[in-house]
């Protein structure tokens, strides 16, 4: 039976739009950080375009419902009959993830939200139920991505990139070039993002499309982009260039809009799905207020989604540009072509992957796929420094969040039982 006061509801809502307000400060460069670093558009372009798809795909299509013990890392027969211990642990989570991602942000430094809060729950998992509650062998499945994912990525970007090299960038007219590889390319990329709106993206809408369903609306989707795009291609670049710089700026002028249109996708997507980080362990503590009975799958009311979805929109706004010049800027120069590779490869990699049952994350890949194309032009290209200080954090994200929690949780408990 639930005894604890109702402060700690109120306390439960201020921590879940404190997460919310960390999600997108630090997730937001998944989808705008090449398109900043690239000059694609600018850093007030990315937050109103990111601001419109977040929101949209967290209120719209974000978990309505929601799984409170995430991906079922910690046993849910631990806390049978233990609904205030349930609720400070959910509490004690969002706190942690988001001090945790605070920090990360501070430092520019792009750590996946989900390892946050899944860290967040082995914390709480371990201190009420011991070693035994904690499922380690999905607990390291999350360790086989801090390898698969940037890897997978990586590889993915640089084949793409060096593909665009060879057929288009080093091509004696690369104006022509692009006009003939860019409305192919878009084929492959309309496949890859229906498949990830019908399979991933929009899984809550519950349209109960089939792969092969799905990968037909895709080829014609792609098809269709292709003719249009081959006729704009015609009707906007019609001036031929006289000089290779000028001709190189036009390349780079289409791919942007190839960039651009990939990164609002992929803001969509990450509303719909990573919003749930920030509302699921919400849901959970006012699912148990309400019934005074815990849950491990609750319904999440509109005004909770809402709550995510604008403060995701917040913090993108007022903390969004730290990872985003990271990403865009400080790990390789990037360009619209290199931008559109890294965030093509990242949407395949994430769909292949997630089609597999591999956990990848987002940030991890998407780091991958920016070190991919930057190591196309050769290992000179990086910034060794600022790779090596993106993948400390992430090895140290769920120890880190695992032992804040813990502590939180047994300050939480001292105070309110």
């Amino acid at each position: 039976m639930l005894t604890l006061s109702p402060w700690i509801f109120w306390f439960g809502l201020a921590a879940c739009a404190y997460m919310a307000w960390n999600i997108g400060a630090n997730d937001v460069a998944n989808a705008m950080g090449t398109s900043v670093g690239s000059h694609a558009i600018t850093m007030k372009q990315a937050v109103i375009l990111a601001a419109v798809f977040e929101f949209a795909g967290a209120f719209l299509v974000g978990g309505h419902v929601t799984e409170t013990v995430r991906k079922g890392i910690v046993s849910t027969e631990a806390f049978q009959g233990h609904a205030d211990l349930f609720v400070l642990g959910m509490l004690a989570a969002l706190l942690a993830a988001g001090i945790w991602l605070n920090l990360a942000t501070f430092l520019g430094l792009p750590v996946s939200t989900t390892h946050s809060i899944v860290g967040s729950v082995v914390g709480f998992g371990l201190v009420v139920g011991g070693i035994g509650a904690v499922n380690w062998g999905k607990l390291g499945s999350v360790v086989m991505s801090w390898f698969i994912s940037p890897f997978a990525g990586g590889l993915m970007a640089w084949l793409t990139f060096t593909f665009i090299k060879r057929t288009v960038l080093t091509s004696w007219n690369p104006v022509r070039a692009a006009r003939r590889v860019v409305p192919l390319l878009l084929i492959p990329v309309m496949v890859v993002l229906v498949l990830s709106l019908l399979y991933k993206g929009l899984k809550n809408l519950k349209l109960n499309v089939g792969f092969n369903q799905a990968l037909l609306i895709g080829l014609a989707v792609g098809i269709v982009s292709y003719i249009l795009m081959r006729f704009f291609l015609l009707f906007k670049f019609t001036h031929r260039p006289g000089k290779r710089k000028e001709a190189s700026q036009q390349v780079e002028d289409i791919f942007a809009y190839l960039q651009v249109g990939t990164a609002c996708y992929v803001a969509f997507a990450h509303g719909a799905n990573d919003v749930a980080n920030a509302i699921g362990p919400f849901a959970a503590i006012v699912a148990v207020f309400k019934s005074g009975d815990l849950s491990m799958a609750v319904p999440v009311p509109m005004w909770v989604l809402g709550l995510g979805g604008v403060g995701i929109v917040v913090g993108l706004g007022t903390w969004g540009y730290k990872v985003i010049e990271t990403i865009g800027n400080k790990i390789t120069s990037i360009t619209p072509s290199r931008g559109f590779s890294a965030e093509f490869a990242t949407a395949t990699t994430v769909l292949i992957c997630s089609k597999m049952g591999l956990p990848v994350s987002t940030s991890h890949t998407l780091v991958g796929s920016v070190i991919g194309v930057g190591l196309a032009r050769g290992i000179a290209a990086l910034n060794l420094k600022v790779i090596r200080n993106i993948v400390n954090s992430w090895l140290i994200t769920v120890p880190a969040t695992a032992v804040v929690t813990i502590v939180i949780f047994l300050l939480l408990k001292a105070v309110a039982l």
